[in-house]
């Protein structure tokens, strides 16, 4: 089947910000589909892998969970969902710091390679940034954006409004659809990291796919 326009346009976008992210000392790979998405995570991560993840959408959208629950069997699966009180939480939370490979997505992933991502809670960007021993971002080409700003635009006027309403928030943002830079108790805007360089090199493996995935 001949490529559409749009998806010649994805894989040119993906192969220019993949060129930027080895530049940073980060891995990049292009899957058309969610499919093709899925198979290549499961690739990169050997039988017997410790594995935890961060809240997402796109993790589910993908496909990811659904195929982690069919190989359970395969892997050492840190599952927050399963924690029943605080505790039992705090103790999934310290595992997945020093597990094998940690699983997310990226509020937004610029042309030049950068990633940008706002938190509440902030235990996913901290694993970003340090723990695990591998990093998988996963990321629908419509996160890829111009630059910096165009991500932090991205956020404050699509993620972090739509994560408030999935998440039931009473936040400003969830009422207007846009960031209102409040300092509600509510908030998921905590703090805002923005990964230049891994100085670990290739412990960051971003799997762009060329579908509209997340928010």
């Amino acid at each position: 089947m001949t490529p559409t326009p749009k998806q010649i346009h994805a894989r040119r976008l993906a192969d220019t910000v993949i060129r930027n992210l080895e530049k940073r000392r980060m891995v990049g790979y292009y899957c058309e589909s969610a499919a093709e998405a899925v198979d290549k995570i499961l690739s990169l991560m050997p039988e017997g892998s410790s594995i935890g993840w961060g809240g997402s959408m796109t993790l589910t959208e993908v496909g990811l969970m659904d195929a982690l629950r069919a190989n359970a069997d395969k892997y050492n699966l840190f599952v927050r969902e399963d924690a029943k009180t605080p505790e039992e939480a705090r103790e999934v939370f310290a595992k997945i710091l020093s597990c094998g490979y940690f699983l997310m997505s990226a509020n937004a992933i610029t042309v030049d390679g950068e990633l940008v991502n706002i938190d509440g809670r902030c235990n996913r960007v901290s694993y970003l940034c340090y723990g695990p021993e591998n990093v998988i971002v996963v990321a629908g080409i419509n996160k890829v954006v111009a630059d910096v700003d165009s991500a932090l635009a991205r956020i404050r006027t699509v993620a972090a409004p739509t994560n408030a309403v999935r998440l039931n928030r009473k936040t400003p943002c969830a009422v207007s659809g846009k960031c209102e830079n409040c300092l509600s108790p509510d908030c998921i805007c905590a703090q805002t990291v923005i990964t230049r360089l891994s100085l670990t090199p290739n412990r960051i493996k971003v799997i762009l796919v060329g579908e509209d995935l997340g928010y």
